[in-house]
């Protein structure tokens, strides 16, 4: 795209202006600079203009046309990645989704709805609530995270625990390929045994194989009741054990750990009362959900913990947000310390609190005067590894926790995906011949390497 000529480009915004209409193609560089730097300020590129269809239709116009001129195509949705993968770097046209607004009527019998790319989180949610029912992902950024860039990363949250991640919610998906043909149906049938799951591929390929532009999408009960409580321990090993303890409940849905520096950072920012008058080096939020007050059944298994040193229960939903401020605020309140290192890994959860240690000393050593965050969802052994004041040393930071993550037989991203960020360390965790295979299916959907270049596997444009 950086290449292209004027006279190229020009031909690009004529045909797109007959695909989408002239309001809906942007050249003014200062309104194109938005869509060219994420939501972390980490990760910024350039792009030639924005795109943005209404629909499916105008999506595979838009590709069409690219396609035919061979220019490189970025999808993206809410913006709100924190791997880099949604955003330009070398002038490519952006695709924005956010249009495509489309939520069918609730299927009351299978429990699924139709969903647009461009739908928010919390818009999925309003929708699914006024059926009844409720939908299994919950993330900090609800409000603008989309549903494509949901399926594009199989964005995780804060109950994997009981419902799992994107990918256990997707029944199926319609997409674009990169030359504007269009796959998939997002008719959700309940059955279908008709050879390779296509829906499956897409759900967490960030855009590289095919551009989502609706999904169809589980629906889970709207459960009336609720209980809410942070323990306080003295070691992660014992938040671990507490969970395995709680994991006899049905009902538990959440189960979240952050630590004392973390939360003295989100009362401050927040000028909120921590959930205790002492500070504990480790808490564990936990929720329950049930259509019977599950209240008793929490406290009776908290009363058994070991190692449990303190605990608060919410008496109301007040009470409730405050706990879960102490936990959702702690992005917002890293970020008002400045740009984070932002990682991403898992390791199995027995191995949990070894990881978080090992950690601390990898910071302590690379880069002893920057500040470390830890927090994250502890059933699934995920941990988000924020280090503030890093400079320089971000880099070797970066290695050091991949590769302890490696070591452990766990994951480099749980959750936020490879994009440009950690691409370089996907051999840590995918052999050569897995990498190969990356490659040929990448090729196999986009042979021209036209769409998201340079994300999770680097195939050249050709």
């Amino acid at each position: 795209m950086c290449a292209a000529s004027s006279e190229v480009v020009d031909r690009l915004i004529d045909r797109l202006i007959d695909v989408v209409g002239a309001g809906h193609v942007l050249t003014d560089p200062d309104v194109v600079a938005g869509f060219a730097t994420d939501w972390t300020g980490r990760f910024t590129g350039s792009a030639r203009l924005v795109v943005r269809p209404a629909d499916r239709d105008e999506v595979s116009g838009v590709l069409k046309v690219c396609h035919e001129l061979g220019i490189a195509v970025v999808p993206q949705g809410g913006n709100t990645g924190l791997v880099g993968g949604g955003i330009p770097y070398r002038g490519e046209v952006v695709l924005s989704l956010t249009r495509l607004t489309y939520l069918s009527p609730v299927d009351p019998v299978t429990r699924q709805v139709t969903a647009g790319a461009g739908v928010t989180l919390s818009a999925l949610t309003a929708h699914a609530a006024e059926a009844g029912l409720d939908f299994a992902i919950n993330i900090a950024s609800r409000g603008s995270a989309t549903v494509g860039g949901l399926v594009a990363t199989n964005a995780g949250g804060l109950r994997v625990l009981r419902w799992g991640s994107m990918r256990d919610q997707v029944v199926d998906v319609e997409a674009v390929l990169a030359n504007g043909d269009v796959v998939g149906r997002a008719v959700g049938l309940p059955k279908d045994s008709t050879g390779y799951d296509l829906a499956g591929s897409l759900v967490g390929s960030e855009g590289t194989l095919a551009v989502v532009t609706a999904a169809r999408l589980r629906l889970i009960p709207a459960f009336a009741e609720r209980a809410t409580a942070t323990l306080a321990f003295d070691r992660t090993e014992d938040a671990v054990a507490a969970i395995g303890a709680l994991r006899v409940l049905p009902s538990l849905t959440s189960a979240e750990v952050y630590y004392d520096a973390g939360l003295k950072l989100v009362c401050a920012h927040r000028q909120i009362a921590p959930p205790f008058a002492e500070s504990y080096e480790v808490y564990l939020l936990v929720e329950c959900t049930a259509d019977v007050d599950p209240t008793e059944a929490l406290g009776e298994v908290v009363e058994t913990l070991p190692g449990l040193r303190n605990s608060a229960l919410a008496v109301d939903e007040s009470s409730r947000r405050t706990l879960w401020t102490h936990r959702e605020a702690h992005a917002e309140a890293i970020n008002a310390l400045g740009p984070p290192l932002k990682l991403d890994v898992g390791v199995p959860t027995a191995l949990a609190a070894e990881f978080e240690q090992e950690v601390r000393s990898i910071v302590t050593e690379v880069a002893p005067s920057a500040t470390l965050v830890l927090f994250g969802h502890l059933a699934e052994g995920n941990y988000h590894v924020n280090v503030v004041g890093a400079g320089d040393a971000e880099d070797e930071l970066t290695d050091r926790v991949l590769r302890a993550a490696a070591a452990r037989d766990g994951t480099i991203s749980a959750e936020h995906g490879v994009g440009v960020a950690k691409a370089r360390w996907l051999e840590l965790t995918r052999s050569p011949v897995e990498r190969a295979l990356y490659r040929a299916v990448k090729l196999a959907w986009d042979p021209g390497g036209l769409l998201n270049p340079g994300v999770l596997v680097a195939v050249p444009a050709t």
